[in-house]
């Protein structure tokens, strides 16, 4: 199943924050970026996520004037700013590091772009102050940056980008630098906060999990190419792609010779671990279809335990290898693990087609 992106490429949007049409960008023979056409909605939480090198923190630096596109054009809310430097654009962006100023405390940190802007003195320490009421941090303004928490000066971070309230707020892998318990904080309260500014975010990641939690919509990058767009249900569930599938999460890939000699279909085929149960051996060793169920028996070869869940991987009869995620209930502690003979089963419908 394909899941095709309902952008019109013929044209720039001029009802989308941030429209890109055939937009590249190389450095010598490199094509760090090329031709990619995209439109994202105004109030869209929008991600881009691929691996270092794929292309989309340069997408990025393109949207935010700090590159120059080798060809295509860039629109912000119907006006084109291809050529247009960065202080002309109505964006601002949060980087990993979060650069405040060491020497200014938390509030002038955070008025600074509106002192910039030549807001008065009163007017602007009222406007931070609000906006650091906003990120929970009202009470830290007369703080420096080095009597923070990470978690805090990414919040700093954020209140001095937002204002100066852009129309798009760019976020490079703002989370990266944080610990785990800290970065799922920061992302629920980072959601929250879009959704009550309303404002279009555009996020750079190379974290799955961090993509799926946060989006509303995701481009997946390859390469300096979009290879997918589409909700996260859809980049999840139906991938296009054998490289989405394994990027995105877990998947077993079944080639076209597998997915014939297994379940007689052709063409590869991709299947999440959670979509498959496991049960103690039966005593057959053929592999079955039965009411659209596959049964194929096999023995566990590893068991991981998560905390949450068992990843167990299962070597079927014909040397196919599948990886089978369970939740802790109990069940699969209670089963022979490694060594131990099992049959695998899980419905055709889970199987996804992929190119």
């Amino acid at each position: 199943m394909t899941v095709t992106t309902t952008a019109d490429t013929s044209s720039p949007s001029t009802s989308a924050a941030i429209s890109l049409r055939g937009v590249s960008k190389h450095f010598g023979e490199v094509k760090a970026v090329d031709e990619v056409d995209l439109d994202i909605a105004d109030g869209e939480f929008f991600s881009m996520l691929g691996p270092s090198g794929s292309g989309k923190t340069t997408v990025l630096r393109l949207i935010a004037g700090f590159e120059q596109p080798t060809g295509g054009t860039i629109q912000l809310g119907g006006i084109d700013v291809t050529s247009k430097a960065p202080f002309d654009r109505d964006v601002n962006t949060v980087f990993q590091d979060y650069a405040l100023f060491p020497h200014m405390s938390v509030l002038e940190n955070v008025s600074y772009g509106l002192r910039v802007r030549g807001v008065a003195r009163a007017e602007r320490r009222r406007q931070a102050t609000e906006a650091l009421a906003t990120v929970q941090l009202a009470h830290l303004g007369d703080r420096s940056p080095a009597q923070l928490s990470g978690g805090q000066r990414q919040r700093v971070a954020l209140a001095r980008s937002i204002v100066v309230k852009p129309k798009v707020l760019l976020l490079d892998e703002p989370l990266g630098a944080l610990d785990l318990k800290l970065r799922e904080q920061m992302q629920v309260e980072l959601k929250q906060l879009q959704r009550d500014l309303g404002i279009t975010f555009v996020f750079v990641t190379h974290d799955q999990e961090e993509a799926l939690t946060l989006s509303d919509r995701i481009a997946v990058f390859s390469d300096g190419k979009i290879v997918q767009l589409g909700t996260p249900q859809e980049i999840y569930e139906l991938p296009t792609s054998a490289y989405v599938a394994s990027f995105v999460g877990t998947s077993n890939l079944f080639d076209d010779a597998t997915s014939t000699r297994l379940f007689s279909l052709s063409g590869t085929h991709a299947l999440r671990p959670e979509k498959i149960t496991l049960q103690a051996a039966d005593g057959g060793s053929e592999v079955t279809v039965t009411a659209g169920t596959i049964r194929a028996p096999g023995v566990i070869v590893e068991s991981i335990y998560l905390g949450t869940g068992q990843r167990i991987h299962v070597q079927l009869a014909d040397g196919t290898h599948l990886v089978v995620l369970e939740q802790s209930t109990g069940t699969a502690a209670d089963r022979d693990q490694r060594g131990g003979t099992v049959v695998a089963s899980w419905s055709i419908d889970d199987l996804v087609a992929v190119t």
